[in-house]
């Protein structure tokens, strides 16, 4: 949700989100996609990646979700830090993972995500 929240308001930009676990080759999950058409984003061509260190050297900026994603990946990837943010870094917010829960977990959710994505606007 977070990687169409900002090409929505970054089209100039090259945004690209990857996965630390997850099912790669799979599409957005069916809740996700819900949510995001009530916002009129259209998020059915993503597809899932797992996140690597080809990716992590290319980027500019990595956002994750979590204080424990953020100690992983710079555990994992040393070279990722100075550039590695929680999402949430603005509100000091994690973002809870929506994943097996009911569709109002995921439309809070997505919710909160948007609103972390608009307090980066003024940073990116």
């Amino acid at each position: 949700m977070a990687e169409y929240f900002f090409k929505q308001q970054f089209p100039h930009l090259f945004i690209s989100s990857a996965g630390i676990s997850g099912l790669t080759g799979h599409p957005a999950d069916d809740k996700a996609i819900h949510c995001m058409d009530r916002l009129n984003i259209d998020m059915r061509p993503h597809v899932a990646r797992k996140l690597n260190a080809d990716l992590i050297k290319k980027a500019n900026l990595i956002l994750v979700m979590s204080n424990n994603q953020q100690v992983h990946l710079e555990q994992t990837w040393p070279f990722a830090k100075g550039k590695t943010f929680r999402l949430g870094h603005w509100q000091n917010r994690n973002v809870q993972d929506p994943y097996q829960h009911d569709q109002a977990f995921f439309d809070q959710t997505c919710l909160n995500i948007q609103s972390y994505v608009q307090d980066w606007a003024s940073h990116i």
